[in-house]
């Protein structure tokens, strides 16, 4: 068997998921290597090597690859798909955006989102918002796979792979990147994040998240939010917890205000510890959490934050 994984980058670094990626590949077993596609991303391609457990890294650099533009990938992905058994990506914006484009290319079924691995062609994945976890047998071919990064450990540093240059496929000339806002924060990526203070629609504003925002400087940590909160204009898309936002899985969440919809439930039930703070003693949210506190917000997190201080 040979596997591969196309990396999520910024051109200088592995963006997280794709080293938990790896270890999903290490559990299918084979030969794993390592794409990185893109626009000047030589130092990600170097910091790939690094990886533990991959065999090789595939570099691929034109201009045409900036933006993670979906067709060009999978035009030049596609064109090599017969030499790997399984092709795995993150379940992250990136890996939605294209590989369900390669599935269709490939004629094969994609199997989204596993969180576990039981043999080279049967995964675990989440169904009903997590509710129900499928097992799920593929006879295709190729295996295309998207993969949540909170089911697996990331892969450790101390790799040496060797780094070859593929060829650029062409412009498929479908779409074409014309550039992106990024924000930008002194706190971590939420994603990556060990500590991850969310709250919900009882904060009543975004004026309000400056109270969660304070406690996060304290903890060092991520600020989220739940869809509620988002649609509400609180707070940008970006900060979304849940189903249809960003699944994570730190070692400390702290949900404020949040009431604990099946969704929100869906994309942080995995972290380890859970505290809930909430003035409704019936919230949904106090069944997952490990500690919680039945309180005013607006009274118990400042106190919080001063007991920190």
């Amino acid at each position: 068997m040979a596997v591969l994984v196309i990396a999520e980058h910024d051109g200088k670094l592995l963006k997280p998921g794709t080293t938990n990626t790896v270890t999903a590949a290490t559990k299918i077993g084979g030969d794993i290597t390592m794409l990185v596609i893109g626009h000047d991303c030589g130092g990600a391609a170097q910091v790939a090597a690094q990886v533990a457990g991959v065999s090789k890294v595939l570099h691929v650099d034109a201009a045409h690859y900036a933006g993670a533009v979906a067709e060009n990938i999978t035009a030049l992905v596609q064109s090599i798909a017969q030499h790997y058994s399984h092709i795995l990506a993150p379940a992250t914006g990136f890996g939605k955006n294209f590989m369900p484009r390669l599935a269709a290319m490939l004629d094969v079924q994609q199997i989204s989102d596993i969180s576990a691995v039981e043999s080279a062609d049967t995964f675990v994945r989440p169904i009903y918002a997590g509710n129900v976890m499928a097992t799920v047998q593929s006879t295709d071919s190729i295996k295309v796979i998207t993969v949540r990064a909170t089911g697996f450990e990331a892969a450790a540093t101390g790799g040496s792979a060797a780094v070859e240059s593929l060829a650029a496929g062409p412009d498929t000339g479908l779409s074409r990147f014309n550039g992106q806002e990024l924000s930008k924060s002194d706190r971590p990526e939420l994603t990556a994040a060990r500590i991850i203070v969310s709250g919900g629609r009882g904060m009543g504003s975004g004026e309000n998240f400056k109270i969660l925002e304070t406690l996060a400087d304290k903890l060092g940590a991520a600020v989220g939010a739940s869809r509620a909160a988002v649609d509400s204009g609180y707070v940008p898309n970006d900060y979304q917890v849940g189903q249809t936002g960003k699944i994570v899985a730190p070692d400390l969440y702290i949900a404020v205000g949040i009431s604990g919809a099946i969704q929100h439930l869906a994309g942080m039930k995995d972290s380890k510890v859970i505290i809930a703070i909430n003035k409704d003693a019936e919230a949904p949210i106090f069944s997952v959490a490990d500690y919680w506190l039945v309180d005013d917000l607006f009274k118990a997190v400042p106190e919080l934050t001063q007991q920190l201080s």
